[in-house]
């Protein structure tokens, strides 16, 4: 079953792996952000033929397993985790599939608040281009194992919150 659950985000100083959550929101209100959510469950191998058909349908050509964590990252992953954290946006979509461990998505809403979504194994969630967000893994394993699909080659580029993503075409 998924982890999947909304929560509009406390704004309190502290651990960002902490849940953060104040009020609970309705699923619903991630279709309304343009936020698509699926869950597949992992173990059956039907899920990767809807992974393959979703991206097919996309236009996503490539893709690579990214693992988050102390272990898999060295003495980069402070690093990392401070900037998968940092609010930013892509001019693409971002597409995530989570195969293993959990985290916190945080989406800008239209009133400017954090939205925060934790996700779980089986999750696959789907950022329109131009959403300002930011990822942390949880509180756990502080471990995420997780597909990330790209319209071209594998790349993230994070364009940071400032005046010049504000004028960005995606961003209209």
């Amino acid at each position: 079953m998924t982890a999947l659950k909304a929560f509009l985000h406390d704004n309190l100083q502290g651990d960002p792996r902490h849940p953060h959550a104040s009020s609970t929101l309705p699923i619903s209100i991630l279709a309304k952000m343009g936020i698509l959510h699926y869950y597949l469950p992992l173990s059956a191998p039907s899920s990767y033929k809807e992974v393959n058909d979703l991206a097919s349908a996309r236009a996503y050509a490539n893709r690579d397993i990214i693992t988050i964590s102390p272990s898999a990252m060295g003495c980069a992953y402070d690093n990392n985790i401070q900037m998968f954290y940092k609010e930013h946006m892509h001019e693409d979509e971002e597409i995530r599939c989570i195969f293993e461990g959990g985290g916190f998505f945080d989406v800008r809403d239209e009133e400017d608040r954090w939205v925060r979504i934790q996700v779980g194994s089986g999750d696959l969630l789907i950022l329109p281009a131009g959403i300002y967000h930011r990822f942390m893994v949880d509180e756990g394993d502080q471990y995420v194992k997780a597909m990330r699909l790209f319209k071209n080659h594998p790349k993230w580029t994070a364009l940071y919150r400032g005046e010049e993503t504000e004028k960005s075409e995606v961003r209209k």
